[in-house]
């Protein structure tokens, strides 16, 4: 089940980069000879729609645009004969369309916060080996005050917790029913990924503004991440283990994980609630944010190399030939699918484990 979930899951938002460069060759009146879903072998053309064929193909990842002249400056209609400023747009698209999935299930997921009671935390997981985890807390769990404080949002408790940084605190939290008292350290540098406690918190409800914002927010910290994650690894501030390059089956395995974290959520949820699956949401967020930036990188045969091409031709009015153009992208192509071999290769090697 967790496969066909994720099978649909990746194959939609890389349908949903495609999906945006075919609006976007449509609004610039750039003809598309096929919109495919999946990726070839074709099974069946399933309609024909303003000049553009729809097709059903045999391998079930998302889908591909094939605008007319992709390539081919000389088609008239087609893409590559273009102006730049449209051949910007389409390339645009995809990304820009990944990104704007990803605040949109960034807001969604902070839509389906929970109703909580006033000044309490609600415990959405605890990471193993955490002061948390050490302290007794259990996912469901309800911190209601913290060195005999209490607190009025969850902002509030991140500035207790971090002012008390290295120190040794009293928790008072709710389990099951029973009120417990116990003691824990919040830590200054917890691993990667990791909170000074080693929770997460449900997140509380929020309205349409505050969820979109809040989605917006997230889309930022994601690509801020991505695009500072070299500098950080060459400097030593993460290892290259938490910053390798993952696969289709690297984030299958990623997925399963999340997927458990949010069974485990829903198994320790009050009885009568029924938990949002946020982690498996969270995850399918950030891959979109990744996939649309990763496609911005300037590499040939990506969305950011074929943009590389076309600054050139912005500045100096002159167009790089199209025969080294494509035969550039061509190599770059290869070597993608060498990559791809070599990162999936790791995956089945190492396999990823996310901390708890």
């Amino acid at each position: 089940m967790d496969l066909i979930l994720f099978i649909i899951a990746f194959g939609l938002l890389v349908f949903l980069h495609e999906l945006g460069h075919f609006l976007m060759a449509r609004v610039f009146k750039i003809e598309v000879e096929e919109f495919g879903f999946g990726f070839p072998p074709r099974i069946v053309k399933l309609f024909t729609l303003s000049g553009t064929d729809f097709t059903l193909n045999w391998i079930p990842f998302g889908g591909f645009v094939r605008p007319k002249g992709e390539n081919d400056p000389t088609v008239e209609g087609g893409l590559a004969a273009a102006s730049p400023w449209k051949r910007l747009g389409v390339l645009f698209g995809g990304p820009v369309m990944n990104l704007l999935t990803g605040i949109l299930v960034f807001a969604f997921v902070a839509s389906l916060g929970r109703d909580q009671t006033p000044n309490t935390i609600d415990v959405a997981d605890v990471a193993q080996g955490s002061p948390a985890q050490t302290a007794g807390l259990q996912v469901g769990d309800v911190i209601i005050s913290v060195n005999g404080k209490t607190f009025t949002n969850q902002d509030q408790f991140r500035s207790v917790i971090a002012s008390n940084l290295g120190k040794e605190i009293q928790i008072t939290y709710v389990h099951q029913g029973k009120t417990i008292d116990a003691r824990l350290t919040p830590r200054a540098n917890p691993p990667e990924g990791q909170g000074a406690m080693g929770i997460s918190m449900v997140q509380p409800k929020l309205s349409v503004t505050e969820a979109l914002s809040y989605g917006a927010q997230q889309t930022y910290e994601q690509a801020k991440a991505l695009v500072l994650l070299p500098g950080r690894l060459i400097h030593g501030q993460i290892s290259p283990q938490d910053s390798r390059v993952v696969g289709p089956v690297g984030m299958y395995d990623i997925f399963k994980q999340v997927r458990q974290r949010d069974a485990e959520q829903q198994q320790a949820a009050p009885a009568g609630t029924t938990p949002p699956a946020e982690h498996t949401l969270f995850l399918i967020a950030t891959i979109s944010v990744a996939l649309g930036l990763t496609n911005l990188l300037p590499i040939p045969a990506l969305d950011g190399g074929r943009i590389l091409f076309i600054i050139p031709e912005l500045i100096l009015r002159r167009r790089v030939p199209a025969e080294y153009e494509n035969l550039i992208h061509l190599i770059g192509f290869a070597a993608l699918i060498v990559l791809m071999v070599y990162v999936t290769a790791q995956d089945f090697i190492n396999p990823i484990v996310l901390p708890r």
